[in-house]
Parts: C-alpha cells; sequence; structure tokens
C-alpha cells in the first residue's frame, strides 16, 4: 500500500512530485519518489539508483530527460537512503533483484501502468540488479536502459572477492561491511555534482561484504547467459571510469539475446556518468532511446519456438555432440564419470543415481531428505558433498519457494470463499505436496496426484495414510495426455506442475500438457509451475550423469521468458514468482482469466 507523504509540482516542469513508502515481502517500509505528469498517460520510466546512493539524486536526472507525458518512479534501496536497513547491507544480491520486482508490481498495480508500457533506467550497482532481474524474472517491459553497470568492480588488493568469501565463512552472521575507497573526483569532473556528493548525508559509504560477492557471482552469471536477455537495451559506458571495468560491459552487450541494443562509450568521462560535467550528451543518448523504445510497436514475437532454434537450442545441440577423445575438456569429464562410477557408488546417493537416474523421483525424494549416507566413513562424506552440490541445494530451495506460492494459491481461494480441489499432474510419490496439504487439515481441501509410475504413487499413497491426510486421491495417468488431463473431475482450481517441463527439450509436449491443465482449472483458478533458466552445471550434467532412461542427461534450458510465454498462451497470467539466489530454479504462480 502506498503512502503519501508529500506532494508538489518541481520547478520548470509539468511533473508533479511526491513522495510515498510501500511494504516489500519481509515487511521492510521502502521509500520512493514519483514524478506524475499532469495529464496522465500509460507511458512510465522507473530509474534505480547506483549503490550507496538514495532516489533524491536522481531528480535533476528526471528534470534532464524532460519526459512530460511519462509518469517517473525512483525509490531508495533497503538500506539506502530514507528505506531503513543497515546501510549498504541486505541479506543478498538476489533480494535485492527480488525487491525490484516487488516494485515493479506495486507501481503498476498502485499507478495502473503496465510493464509493456514501462522503461528501466538503471545505474552502476543499480544497472546489475535490473539487469538480474530481466534475466530471472523476464519482466514484459519495452526497454532498459544500463548505466555504467557494475558487472566487475575494480577492487585494488589482490584476492579480494576470495578473501571476502573466507571472511564471510568466518562470521555467522554474514555482517561483514566494507568502506567505499570511491572519491566524489573518481566520479564526475564536474566540481559543483562533487561538491554535490560528499555533503549529502543520506549517501552510505559503505557495503556488506556478501552483497559484494553476490554482485560479482550474479554478474558473471549475467555475462555467461546474456543470450536469455531479449529486452531492447542500451548500454552507456565511461571512457575513463575508475570505479567499474569496461571489458565486461561490453562481453555483455556482444552476448545480449535483443536484436535491438545498441553500446555507447563517452571518453574521458568518469562512472557517475548522468552527473557528469557534460552529462547532455548522456542524457540526449538515453532520451533518444527511451522515445523509441516508446514509438515502437510494443509486442516481441512469443518464444514459443525456441526449441527448434535459437540460444537454448543451439547449447542444447553443442551438448549433445561428443567431445573430441582426446580433448582435455573431455578428458575431465570422462574421470569425473569414472569416479562417480566406482568410488562415487560408497555414497547411497550417487548409487540410487546410477541405478534409477539423477532426474527420477527417487533420486528427488532422496535430495529432500538431505540425510548423508553411505558405505563406510568415507562414503558418507562423499554422500554428503553430493546432497551439497549448488544444484541439490538450489532444488531444495525451489521445494520451499514452491510451497510457499502454493500456500499463497490455497489462502487466495479460501479467502474468496472457494474449496480447494488442487491437481498436481506429475507428483512422484508427492512428498512435498502431502506435506503441504498436512498444514491444511483443518480446510475443505483435496487433492488429486497423478503420475505415470505406479510405484511411485504407491509410495505417495503409504505417505499420505501415515499423515492421516484422507481427501488425497492417486491416479494413474499422462501429464502430457491434454484429453486426459481436461476430462478430470472434480474440476481444480489449483495446479502444480513441478520439475517436469525441464526434463523435455521439446515444446510440442509442453504445449500439449499446458492446454490440458488450462481445459481443467476452473476460470480464475491458479497454476503453479517451475522452470530453469540456468544452470552452472548443465554441461557437467550432459557429460556425466544419466537418466532415468539410462541416457546422457542432456538438459535444454528454457529461459523464463519462452516458460512464461508457454504459459501465457495456455491462458495464464503471471503474478508473483521465487527464485534461488543462485539463479537455477523459479517458481511461478499464475492465475487463469476469470470468464
Amino acid at each position: 500500500m502506498s503512502q503519501s507523504q508529500s506532494s508538489q509540482a518541481d520547478a520548470g516542469s509539468s511533473l508533479v512530485a511526491s513522495e510515498h513508502t510501500m511494504k516489500l515481502d519481509d515487511g521492510t517500509e521502502l521509500f520512493h519518489r514519483a514524478w506524475l505528469p499532469e495529464r496522465p498517460t500509460g507511458k512510465s520510466l522507473v530509474i534505480f539508483h547506483r549503490g550507496h546512493e538514495h532516489s533524491g539524486r536522481v531528480k535533476d536526472i528526471v528534470e534532464a530527460l524532460g519526459l512530460s507525458d511519462v509518469a517517473v518512479f525512483a525509490w531508495d534501496a533497503r538500506g539506502h537512503g530514507n528505506t531503513p536497513g543497515e546501510r549498504g547491507y541486505a541479506p543478498s544480491f538476489a533480494a535485492v533483484v527480488k525487491d525490484v520486482d516487488c516494485f515493479v508490481r506495486h507501481i503498476s498495480e498502485t499507478y495502473d501502468k503496465r510493464p509493456e508500457d514501462m522503461v528501466v533506467l538503471a545505474q552502476s550497482v543499480g544497472a546489475v540488479s535490473v539487469a538480474a532481474w530481466v534475466h530471472d524474472y523476464a519482466p514484459r517491459i519495452r526497454a532498459m536502459v544500463l548505466a555504467a553497470p557494475a558487472l566487475e568492480i575494480k577492487l585494488y588488493l589482490p584476492l579480494a572477492i576470495p578473501g571476502l568469501r573466507l571472511l564471510l565463512k568466518a562470521r555467522k552472521d554474514r555482517k561483514t561491511f566494507i568502506k567505499s575507497y570511491v572519491k566524489a573526483g573518481m566520479l564526475t569532473h564536474d566540481k559543483q555534482q562533487a561538491k554535490n556528493y560528499e555533503e549529502d548525508s543520506l549517501i552510505a559509504r559503505e557495503i556488506a561484504a556478501n552483497v559484494l560477492v553476490d554482485l560479482h557471482d550474479t554478474s558473471k552469471r549475467l555475462m555467461e547467459d546474456a543470450g536469455a536477455i531479449c529486452v531492447p537495451t542500451l548500454i552507456l559506458a565511461a571512457g575513463s571510469d575508475w570505479v567499474v571495468k569496461n571489458g565486461p560491459q561490453r562481453k555483455l552487450f556482444e552476448r545480449l539475446g535483443t536484436p535491438i541494443k545498441r553500446m555507447k562509450v563517452f571518453p574521458g568521462m568518469y562512472h557517475d556518468l548522468l552527473h557528469e560535467k557534460d552529462r547532455h550528451l548522456v542524457i540526449d543518448e538515453a532520451r533518444q532511446f527511451i522515445q523509441e523504445a516508446f514509438d515502437r510497436d510494443e509486442s516481441r514475437e512469443p518464444l514459443l519456438e525456441a526449441d527448434r532454434y535459437g540460444y537454448t537450442r543451439n547449447e542444447y545441440d553443442r551438448l549433445s555432440e561428443p567431445l573430441p577423445c582426446l580433448s582435455p575438456t573431455g578428458l575431465f569429464f570422462r574421470t569425473q564419470r569414472l569416479a562417480m562410477q566406482t568410488m562415487g557408488r560408497l555414497s547411497r546417493g550417487v548409487r540410487l543415481g546410477w541405478r534409477t537416474g539423477f532426474d527420477s523421483g527417487q533420486t528427488l525424494d532422496y535430495v529432500y531428505e538431505n540425510q548423508p549416507r553411505g558405505a563406510l566413513l568415507l562414503g558418507k562424506w562423499i554422500d554428503r558433498s553430493y546432497l551439497n552440490s549448488i544444484g541439490w541445494r538450489g532444488i531444495r530451495q525451489r521445494r520451499e519457494n514452491l510451497e510457499k506460492l502454493l500456500q499463497e494459491a490455497i489462502d487466495q481461494l479460501r479467502s474468496e470463499g472457494e474449496t480447494v480441489r488442487l491437481m498436481d499432474i506429475a507428483a512422484g510419490p508427492g512428498r512435498y505436496i502431502l506435506e503441504t496439504l498436512g498444514k491444511f487439515k483443518d480446510a475443505d481441501l483435496s487433492a488429486l496426484l497423478r503420475d505415470n509410475v505406479e510405484a511411485n504413487l504407491e509410495v505417495g499413497r503409504k505417505l499420505a495414510a501415515e499423515m492421516g491426510l484422507d481427501e488425497v486421491t492417486f491416479q494413474l495417468g499422462d501429464a502430457f495426455d491434454e484429453d486426459s488431463l481436461a476430462a478430470v473431475q472434480p474440476a481444480p482450481n489449483v495446479a502444480v506442475v513441478s520439475g517436469l517441463y525441464e526434463l523435455f527439450p521439446g515444446n510440442d509436449m509442453v504445449r500439449r500438457s499446458l492446454r490440458g491443465v488450462a481445459r481443467a482449472v476452473k476460470p480464475g483458478g491458479y497454476i503453479v509451475y517451475t522452470g530453469q533458466p540456468w544452470h552452472p552445471q548443465v554441461e557437467m550434467i550432459a557429460r556425466v550423469l544419466r537418466n532415468r532412461e539410462g541416457k546422457p542427461w542432456i538438459m535444454r534450458r528454457r529461459t523464463q521468458e519462452e516458460m512464461d510465454d508457454l504459459v501465457r498462451e495456455a491462458g495464464f497470467e503471471k503474478i508473483a514468482q521465487e527464485i534461488d539466489k543462485w539463479g537455477i530454479f523459479t517458481v511461478s504462480l499464475a492465475r487463469r482469466a476469470a470468464d
């Protein structure tokens, strides 16, 4: 809920300025400013400030842009400016990216601003958080302008990032702060702007070490997977930047998946481009790109055929090709596979993976249990390392996120007086569903758990009996049989698809399945679905592990935009999303339009 604190007309501007607060998901009161046209239009611009700074620092940018028919919004990030919290601290950089999503959704809902009519302008650290938001959450915005994105900060101490990682491991509360070495004279040649910076009491000089490390890791991920970003992008770079390196900005630009992209380097300028001496050159470039974005046809082709051509299909084809026998990479993966097939079998989890497939329901259940077991002490140690791999940690976080969004859907339906009827189209044993249902024993709630393996259903029936859950039905069924799904009675109002579509590279099956789900789910009902837009071990998995069919486990990643497009085609609109801090697994909640 937005709460106005003040309102006035900016001098020389037709925009009316006001100050507000809103609550983030964790209850933090986020401070933000709005500059609204006297004659409202649908167009909006959202500005994200540099690290250490706040929204008051963008007032002059709003005036200089002179977009009199565009509503402008800017926040004070958590721990910055007028937003409470320890200065420069966030639980993780992923939490900041989640805040971006919450802020934009708030703007969209409160001011009736469609993301499709929105452009985002972000600076430095803010630019990285916005790029990560676009990559991970796939908002349908028109364009983004990234000014001097801090993809690699110039840390002049050798081995600074490894050193900070060790320091964070030693500190259980992870609250270690680094004071910025950056002086105003390193940001701008404009002496008045430098003076303003130095005298601004709201500028925080510290940044939390965990945020700095997460920023480094997120930036690396974005550069590796920039092909997933299809939003039209302008990158503005400072030719004499003392704060961040230009090479990574160029790398991100060259790898971006959008055909509409531009990069402009301003020779001799320092890091704070929008407050530089000749900032009118930067402002003019940004203004032109923003206006072009608003003038352009808003529609982008949905990625419904990305399984046949495009970025992730090319990756899938590459992973499907065997490596040369004597290549160093091939030798490395063959050695790793040999180790897992021999000594690795001392681990119960690894042994189970070889027997049933590392993508099987049994393996997933074992990962959820997260109890290291194995032969001898060595086997237990190997199993602990196996279960602590980043992919399995992400899977366990995915489960928590799925339970959170599933509970949100159930709570919303109950608040509307609806009887909740849930259907999981490929539940496996359904442990996470059953545990979630256990929290609603007193509610009028029933569930249908389907799977195509009778053994999985039998395990589920035993679990349900042990938990005393009577309103659960188990049914053998094909998750890709459209007519079978559509015929489910009574009609569900919550459908769950977890960890299924990620196992199949083609979209035809997925589209058929989603059509069946849409035909089954009542108008106004929900679908909870998962995605895997990125994975740091995708090549290792393809070269080393085996799937449930005994074949190499080669995954074709679906970008979040592709996954959302498939769900949207079926008649659902995404309303919420969660993602783990590594950016691997997403869980989304979408609602079917009411008749």
